[in-house]
């Protein structure tokens, strides 16, 4: 079943629901091979709850774009690997998603927010008639039923030391043999552990390229981080 959404196209009814729950604004971020217009919540500010931020320090990061995310969907076309499957953590408002599909890849979207799958799958339906697999997906209890993927992929995710050893932990378990990850980061805290655990893992970590980045009053360098898992 379908809901009508202002543009006149069709959507799921649960993605369309997100007129009735969101003020949704719309940024246009250019790609390689296209630009993508990206629809999100007008202020993630307004998303912010005392029953989130009470259970386990949950803040919406997801429904802003961030930085590092732009610098991998438009590396992605220049570094993915031939299509295959791919996991996105973290897809927030899925435009590494779309990068992904883009590049011919079967892909499967995880957050730790229901919101920003909903998001993820509408933005990329609009960006190219595809949806991906969404999954919601807790780091701490990591799914069993994912399976492998050739291609894994993550932009600034490591801004608590904490997650350094969850995510090299999904790394080793669900790179497909001769899979490769990529991961963008602008310098959080949590990258020199996140190396440690790679280093203790046997995942080989290399710095693939640096990609400027300024707009406005933000100005970082991201690096693009290469994972695979060493050969035995």
């Amino acid at each position: 079943m379908t809901g009508s959404r202002p543009n006149g196209g069709d959507l799921p009814i649960d993605l369309a629901a997100l007129d009735q729950r969101h003020v949704i604004a719309t940024t246009t971020v250019a790609l390689p091979d296209g630009d993508v217009v990206l629809e999100h919540p007008r202020n993630a500010d307004d998303l912010i709850t005392e029953a989130d931020y009470v259970k386990d320090e949950r803040l919406p990061y997801w429904a802003d774009l961030w930085p590092s995310a732009m610098a991998l969907a438009r590396t992605i076309p220049v570094i993915s690997p031939p299509p295959g499957r791919m996991l996105e953590l973290g897809c927030g408002l899925g435009l590494v998603t779309i990068a992904g599909l883009r590049a011919g890849h079967d892909v499967l979207s995880t957050d730790y927010y229901g919101d920003a799958l909903l998001f993820t799958r509408r933005n990329a339906i609009r960006a190219t008639g595809r949806e991906p697999h969404a999954r919601m997906a807790d780091w701490r209890a990591w799914p069993t039923d994912l399976g492998t993927f050739d291609l894994i992929v993550a932009s600034d995710i490591l801004y608590e030391r904490s997650y350094a050893p969850l995510v090299a932990g999904i790394l080793v378990g669900a790179l497909a043999p001769g899979g490769v990850a990529f991961m963008a980061d602008p310098g959080r805290v949590g990258m020199d552990e996140f190396r440690l655990e790679c280093a203790a893992r046997n995942l080989q970590i290399e710095e693939r390229l640096k990609v400027p980045h300024q707009d406005g009053t933000i100005n970082q360098v991201i690096t693009i981080y290469e994972m695979r898992v060493r050969a035995a």
